[in-house]
């Protein structure tokens, strides 16, 4: 790349310029906690003409009901409740022990293959998408052989992950082939996105056979290129990146952020309301002028003819207010397809028919399935460079993440015991049926328990039949 060609890739993406904000307040919602604490000021609106004090009142006193949170997570350990299966075919069986150690740390710091991809799924239902770089420890000296390579570990790639928003610049072909990314390593911090500081900037650029480590000076704007060299994917001419990237019916986070911030302010105003309205204001009604003290230990003098009272809100409004907080988290599940995962939908299952709560469960399948097919995409595509950069002669599938416990258990159950009260005469069904249920209701237990339980149900049900 020439030095016009570094300074256009270190420049932010439009599209990233654009939802930057929305990403960090994604990010909010997503960790609540003290991190939304810290930040309610910008998410709390102030009401028109509130007093500075009453709102720094209520924003010191803020809360936050973390449902998308609670929904991303469920679905990133439901995904990979079972780990995907990745199976090597190595007729030479010279390669297979690095895959078998690779998939037990993938980084180099002792993540496994699934909780590697269980946080980078993590990222896309929040960012919409995630990426993965693939490393390789650097060469000092050249190797004369393979052999010398795998004394020293040089041959041995890794997995690092990026951060979505550390990626302010990319670029694809016209045939959607990533062919330029650019992350921000370091700085600037900003006070908006239109005024950043004068802190050094330091970004990391990848093309299809390089990548660049360049330093931006905060002050004088001075470029230099501290570092660049062949990246461990250049012979295959493609970017060490690979991606998880969501449609937009699949990024959850950007479906119902909107509906969580709206039950954030809603819950908060109700909250302060049914607060204030503990402490109710004395009214009085007097022709003259008023100065008495009021209060807990004074008394109060009055002219005969003064009324005294106390002023209470009927409630009707706290009704309405509760019905829409009751709408809107119902909005929140069911917008990220997990209605069965409602308060609301559940205290009401007595309404709610065995065939809807079945088609609930099935579109919550259906979504995790596709969510699923989108990372062993991605391992794939990783997986299969990962061989050809090696020149491993070998082939690796990856298969699973596609079978999943969603709903419940009793009406499985239900739903069993009629399909045997037809009297299906057939025991390889009776076996089936019950090794299904079984699993399904021993989810944790291991392979070889697994295998066991299997065997004696079927030698129990030949003695029966």
């Amino acid at each position: 790349m020439t030095y016009t060609e570094i300074a256009d890739a270190i420049q932010m993406h439009p599209h990233y310029r654009s939802w930057q904000t929305s990403l960090e307040m994604y990010k909010d919602l997503y960790s609540g906690g003290a991190q939304m604490k810290a930040k309610a000021s910008n998410y709390l609106y102030r009401r028109h003409r509130e007093p500075a004090e009453i709102y720094h009142e209520r924003v010191s006193r803020a809360f936050y009901e973390n449902y998308l949170g609670s929904i991303i997570d469920w679905y990133a350990s439901t995904l990979f409740r079972h780990e995907p299966i990745l199976t090597v075919e190595d007729t030479s069986r010279r390669s297979s022990k690095y895959y078998f150690e690779f998939f037990e740390d993938c980084d180099r710091n002792g993540v496994g293959i699934t909780d590697f991809l269980r946080r980078r799924f993590t990222d896309a239902l929040i960012f919409g998408r995630s990426f993965t770089a693939l490393e390789f420890p650097k060469r000092e000296t050249s190797f004369s052989s393979r052999l010398e390579e795998e004394a020293i570990g040089a041959d041995r790639g890794y997995l690092t992950a990026i951060h979505p928003s550390d990626v302010v610049n990319w670029s694809y072909n016209t045939e959607g082939k990533l062919t330029l990314l650019t992350v921000r390593l370091q700085g600037p911090s900003y006070a908006s996105i239109f005024q950043p500081t004068n802190e050094s900037s330091r970004y990391l650029i990848y093309t299809e056979t390089e990548y660049i480590i360049v330093e931006l000076d905060g002050t004088d704007e001075k470029l230099q290129v501290k570092e660049r060299g062949p990246h461990a994917c250049a012979s295959e001419e493609r970017l060490p990146v690979f991606d998880i990237t969501l449609s937009d019916g699949l990024w959850l986070m950007n479906k119902a952020a909107h509906l969580q911030l709206e039950h954030y302010n809603k819950s908060n105003s109700l909250a302060w309301s049914l607060g204030m309205a503990l402490y109710a204001t004395p009214v009085i009604y007097s022709k003259r002028d008023w100065r008495e003290t009021l209060g807990e230990s004074y008394y109060i003098h009055l002219d005969p003819e003064d009324k005294f009272g106390w002023t209470e809100p009927e409630g009707n409004v706290y009704r309405i207010a509760i019905e829409n907080l009751n709408r809107l988290q119902e909005e929140i599940y069911r917008t990220c397809y997990v209605m069965g995962q409602s308060r609301s939908w559940l205290s009401g299952a007595a309404q709610v028919s065995g065939s809807s709560k079945r088609a609930d469960y099935q579109i919550t399948q259906e979504v995790l399935r596709a969510y699923g097919d989108s990372v062993k995409d991605m391992l794939k595509r990783l997986l299969q460079t990962l061989i050809r950069v090696r020149k491993d002669d070998l082939r690796i599938s990856v298969s699973g993440l596609d079978e999943f416990e969603v709903g419940e258990f009793n009406e499985e159950l239900d739903e069993a015991q009629k399909l045997f009260n037809m009297g299906l005469n057939s025991k390889t069904f009776r076996k089936q049926a019950y090794k299904k249920l079984a699993f399904k209701f021993l989810a944790d237990i291991n392979e070889t328990t697994k295998e066991r339980i299997a065997s004696e149900i079927e030698e129990q049900i030949d003695k029966t039949s």
